[in-house]
């Protein structure tokens, strides 16, 4: 089944269509800046663009960047507060005249993960984290997503462990990769402690330097670096849209 996978992010949505058996990408990848400001009419009207480009008609996946359940979106982390208690899905969905789903961004860019990525079919605990601005988290077990799980904004440093440790933080600090990186290992250590996962994946942007700082890593669980990388939100929202179509 080929399905349209869009992640939707602070500064760019993206999207391609994806063939869901296989993971792999069925047309080139599209990139639109994210409206600024990111209000919920623009930013379906920019995904409508999207979806015109790839001439595309056919049920659509959203990973998105807060909390989503029942299709309403219930916080605002790092998008602009005039989505909380949006009808995500419905507006979608009026606006690009399609079948929208929607889902938060890491627990898609996890489900990638799982069906074709390092822990392809892997039945035990595992927590994915996708690190960039924030820090975004998702949880699975027998090959089953617990949604919505928020643990960037577990405490840290008296505020959200993402403020302490996203690669944002790293950026705006101008830290070195080992600096960071022993930030990052004591937040590891106190979700790991709080979870007990058998592997932890790390997507987002700093994935891709996982080389730079894997030394400094020093959680006992094993780290291990995402493979589909940037195309996690993409593939994932399709097959998150794919078990919504069973």
């Amino acid at each position: 089944m080929e399905i349209l996978g869009v992640d939707i992010g602070g500064s760019g949505i993206k999207g391609a269509i994806v063939d869901t058996e296989t993971g792999e990408l069925k047309t080139e990848r599209i990139r639109i800046p994210t409206p600024q400001p990111a209000t919920p009419q623009a930013v379906a009207e920019t995904l409508k663009q999207l979806v015109d480009q790839l001439n595309y008609k056919g049920p659509i996946g959203c990973g998105f960047p807060a909390r989503v359940i029942g299709g309403v979106v219930l916080t605002a982390a790092n998008i602009d507060e005039s989505w909380i208690d949006v009808e995500v899905e419905k507006l979608f969905s009026k606006v690009t005249g399609q079948e929208v789903y929607v889902a938060n961004d890491a627990d898609v860019a996890g489900l990638a993960e799982l069906s074709f990525g390092a822990v392809k079919d892997y039945r035990g605990p595992v927590l994915f984290l996708t690190v960039g601005t924030g820090i975004g988290s998702a949880l699975f077990i027998n090959g089953q997503m617990y949604p919505n799980t928020e643990l960037g904004h577990i405490k840290m440093k008296g505020d959200s462990a993402e403020k302490y440790c996203a690669d944002s933080a790293r950026e705006r600090e101008g830290l070195t990769h080992e600096e960071w990186a022993k930030r990052f290992n004591k937040y590891l250590k106190k979700v790991t402690f709080l979870l007990q996962p058998d592997f932890v994946v790390m997507g987002g942007g700093i994935s891709k330097k996982f080389e730079k700082y894997q030394e400094y890593l020093t959680v006992n669980t094993k780290v291990i670096p995402a493979r589909t990388l940037n195309l996690a939100g993409i593939i994932g929202a399709a097959m998150y849209c794919k078990t919504k179509l069973k």
